[in-house]
């Protein structure tokens, strides 16, 4: 069996990784199986280095398409373009998609209109939200997909409702997860933690790029100013997207218990975070790693494609009004905060389970 692994932007080849070790396992006891990664290049990360495939034992990719930049349509074009030239040229029995990025769908209708299968790894996730190109990139490839891979009975409920048949469907748990647990040991405090005096449970991790929160720079002021006041005066780290850090730079902000840095290896950010007292955010991955790593989580956003870390896990949603963010504050610094527990099937096996559903197909 060959597969064709699609990666896009750096998060995806974190979801990739447990899924080419799990095939390099079978391959050792014998299983006729391989895979070819494919990164699209839609993401130019500088952080994308040799360094990081090393940190996460992630081999490089065996080819570059290079469709970085332009609007959303230019984008899909050229990966669909690329990406056509690159599976005629290298054909496949599957394209296993991952995630909701671009590369995501945009392959996803090369592979259909090639003939191909394809399965995508974190179907059926919706946040109801068509505001978001996420959601789109959604719906567009788990309406092609032939095998779905999911990471809770709410994605799988999701399919179902849309017509999707029951032995499509696969509860794997999180890929994701897969990650951070083989990871865990790893992580390390990064170069400014003496510098800035962090003690653990003792400062705040925050992160914001999503356009609603970060696109208005009175609100992101403020939003900024809620966070600053309302943690008794304890240090606030906030590695920063590029995306915020060009609007940040205008808006004249000092605060002495905030302090902003680049963005952060993996092990090095998840070290933050995991030894935090809270994160404050508005990205989903980092919703589901706090809900595994016990930490409380408040996010900024009025919806979410992934209700299990509110439901089971740590998380709590208080949208994008920035005067909801001291009285979420107050209840965490009071210790009042849920306890979470851990999804079904997050244990760090989601990828060899995906690997053996993928080999018994």
């Amino acid at each position: 069996m060959k597969i064709t692994l699609i990666a896009g932007a750096r998060p995806n080849f974190m979801k990739i990784a447990p899924i080419i070790h799990a095939i390099q396992k079978v391959q050792f006891d014998g299983k006729d199986i391989s895979y070819r990664l494919v990164h699209t290049g839609q993401h130019f990360d500088e952080k994308m280095s040799h360094t990081f495939f090393t940190q996460l034992n992630i081999p490089e990719p065996h080819v570059n398409l290079n469709c970085g930049g332009g609007t959303q349509a230019e984008q899909t074009a050229a990966i669909m373009v690329a990406f056509e030239k690159e599976l005629m040229e290298n054909p496949t029995d599957l394209v296993l998609v991952v995630g909701d990025v671009t590369s995501t769908m945009a392959c996803s209708i090369v592979a259909k209109k090639l003939n191909t299968k394809v399965a995508h790894v974190e179907a059926g996730i919706r946040s109801g939200d068509l505001s978001m190109p996420e959601e789109i990139n959604r719906i567009v490839t788990d309406s092609l997909t032939d095998y779905f891979f999911t990471t809770t009975p709410w994605a799988g409920g999701n399919l179902l409702k849309s017509g999707v048949a029951a032995d499509k469907i696969f509860l794997v748990g999180n890929v994701m997860i897969d990650t951070l647990l083989a990871n865990q040991h790893k992580f390390e405090a990064p170069k400014f933690w003496e510098d800035y005096q962090l003690k653990k449970k003792e400062y705040f991790v925050v992160t914001l790029h999503r356009p609603a929160n970060v696109d208005n720079a009175d609100k992101l002021k403020e939003m900024i100013h809620e966070i600053t006041s309302n943690v008794k005066g304890l240090p606030i780290v906030f590695p920063m997207h590029p995306r915020t850090a060009k609007i940040y730079k205008e808006l004249g902000i000092s605060a002495p218990n905030l302090f902003i840095v680049d963005p952060l290896g993996y092990h090095e950010f998840n070290y933050l975070v995991e030894n935090a007292l809270g994160v404050i955010t508005d990205s989903g991955g980092i919703t589901e790693e706090t809900t595994v790593m016990g930490v409380p989580c408040i996010t900024l956003r009025d919806n979410t494609e992934r209700p299990e870390t509110i439901e089971i896990g740590t998380n709590e949603l208080i949208g994008t009004d920035p005067k909801a963010i001291k009285p979420a504050l107050e209840k965490l610094l009071s210790n009042q905060w849920k306890k979470g527990s851990i999804p079904e099937l997050w244990d760090g096996k989601a990828a060899e389970r995906i690997i053996n559903y993928l080999l018994n197909l």
